[in-house]
């Protein structure tokens, strides 16, 4: 009875911590890593009668620790395995002294308290990472659950879990470990592709001569989201690649997707910084232009041509053509601001943002 107990408890207790983990499946592998993550649970089930020093009756805490160390990246299951084990070990420590406490005369309620109160406050440490969720939770088990047989229960449930968790690391390093050098150069082209947009939309403003502030702060909004959620996905993805056999040959791509996400950051604050620099509040609801009008049709031309570099795919054939042009673009606009007189410091600040996006995208088409 207090073994089904255990396991529903066990099994209710990470339900919102998978749910959680659900999100990073809907990257690439999703169908394989759900796969693996079945084989492993079956083998674990299957194989934990045969783990030594542990009891037959606490044999699904190995397909939980099977589960528990299922990630998308090798190393990410690692670190999540180990943080998962000390964290229960560390919780067994406490369910022992709380055994102590009560074998000493002292109230049960108190040392339950106690332990899970400490679990709590060593759960939150950094090291623990994922492992802090289960320092309360092994205290209160070993404290409630171990009774006079605490010691083996003890043994029984850090020794089971742990061959689970090597189970776990075992199906995913064995059966196609995952590699996503591939899907993050994808989604850089995206976040390239999204860029380029942003561009052209502020362009587009800038002809129409104003804007909803809500038009020109969603263009600039949603592309810093896009660039954060890809720039996740890349470190993920580089994160793949550590202690990963598939990724002998791939470090050039490695690298390659480093250089264009760091450009591609630099290239998002720019645009971010110029929409600011071009608009100002022009009341409640629109935003003015800040250039002068005679300015314009140079900037909407360097702007567009700005774009147009950015958006070039990587080893574009037409780089240095697309290049001359932006570098001519906005040499004609920031000429303009000159012949008209002391530029405003908007203006120049337009200038500067122009020139940082056009230096920004070099590494990405050459």
């Amino acid at each position: 009875m207090a073994t089904g107990t255990v396991s529903i408890m066990t099994w209710r207790s990470r339900w919102e911590a998978l749910k959680r983990r659900s999100q990073e499946l809907e990257g690439p592998g999703r169908g394989l890593l759900a796969a693996k993550t079945a084989v492993a649970c079956g083998l674990a089930w299957y194989l934990a009668p045969w783990v030594p020093f542990a009891e037959n009756e606490y044999s699904y805490y190995a397909p939980l620790g099977a589960l528990v160390s299922m990630y998308p990246t090798l190393m990410r299951s690692v670190r999540t395995g180990l943080q998962t084990l000390a964290g229960v070990g560390i919780g067994i420590a406490l369910g022992a002294a709380g055994l102590a406490l009560v074998h000493a005369g002292g109230p049960a309620v108190v040392a339950l308290g106690g332990v899970v109160g400490v679990g709590v406050l060593a759960g939150a440490t950094r090291f623990l990472g994922a492992g802090g969720d289960w320092v309360a939770m092994a205290g209160m088990f070993v404290l409630l659950l171990g009774g006079a047989d605490a010691d083996q229960f003890s043994i029984s449930y850090i020794v089971t879990l742990a061959f689970g968790v090597v189970v776990g690391l075992a199906v995913n390093l064995a059966i196609v470990p995952p590699l996503h050098l591939g899907y993050a150069s994808r989604r850089l082209s995206q976040l390239r592709d999204a860029a380029a947009g942003s561009l052209r939309d502020l362009a587009d403003l800038l002809e129409r001569g104003t804007g909803p502030r809500e038009e020109i702060d969603t263009i600039v909004s949603g592309l810093r989201r896009t660039a954060s959620a890809v720039a996740a996905d890349v470190l993920d993805a580089d994160e793949s690649a550590r202690g990963n056999p598939r990724s002998r040959g791939h470090r050039e791509e490695r690298a390659v997707n480093d250089r264009r996400r760091r450009a591609l950051e630099h290239t998002v604050f720019s645009i971010r910084d110029l929409s600011d620099a071009l608009f100002r509040s022009g009341g409640e609801d629109d935003g003015e232009p800040t250039v002068d009008r005679t300015a314009h049709e140079p900037l909407v031309t360097a702007i567009r041509a700005c774009a147009d570099l950015v958006a070039a795919p990587l080893e574009s054939e037409d780089a240095d053509d697309l290049v001359s042009a932006a570098e001519d673009a906005v040499a004609g606009y920031l000429s303009t601001v000159r012949d008209a007189g002391a530029p405003s410091p908007e203006a120049a600040t337009v200038g500067f943002c122009l020139q940082r996006i056009l230096e920004s995208a070099r590494p990405i088409t050459r």
